[in-house]
């Protein structure tokens, strides 16, 4: 397994934010394949290869799902549910990438079968430090079954 076998979704629907996260992404050489969708309608779109992604072919690559929780149209907890109820895609490594500190969020997002939960710092420098440990962890670090 490879970076170039890897693919990230990142689901983030504050432009702020996904500025951030995909200039981190980027500095730190995390992925070769970054999609960025703005909402849980669409981060399920794309998982599924269905609606605005129904030309999309699966190409089998390890994905990574970076997922906000307070999402417009579905919820980041909705996208995770459907993510783990379906036996294609419940082995899928999903990181919840959010702002919220709500106990509730966090127990419900280990609940329901979330990978890690990480609170996004505001300092950007902290931010990229946190984006090249995560990178490093789910790209050299953490093994992948083969399908």
């Amino acid at each position: 397994m490879t970076k170039s076998d890897i693919e990230i979704l990142l689901v983030e629907d504050n432009p702020y934010d996904a500025e951030l996260s995909l200039r981190a992404i980027k500095t730190n050489h995390v992925a070769n394949k970054i999609t960025h969708v703005k909402n849980g309608e669409q981060a399920i779109d794309f998982i599924f290869c269905q609606g605005m992604f129904s030309s999309r072919i699966d190409t089998n690559n390890t994905l990574i799902v970076l997922l906000d929780l307070k999402l417009p149209k579905i919820s980041g907890l909705e996208v995770l549910k459907k993510i783990r109820t379906n036996p294609e895609t419940k082995s899928i490594a999903v990181v919840i990438l959010t702002s919220s500190k709500e106990e509730s969020d966090l127990v419900e997002s280990y609940n329901l079968g979330v990978n890690s939960y990480i609170v996004k710092p505001v300092d950007f420098e902290q931010f990229l430090e946190l984006i090249k440990h995560l990178g490093y962890y789910w790209l050299v670090l953490n093994q992948y079954p083969t399908k």
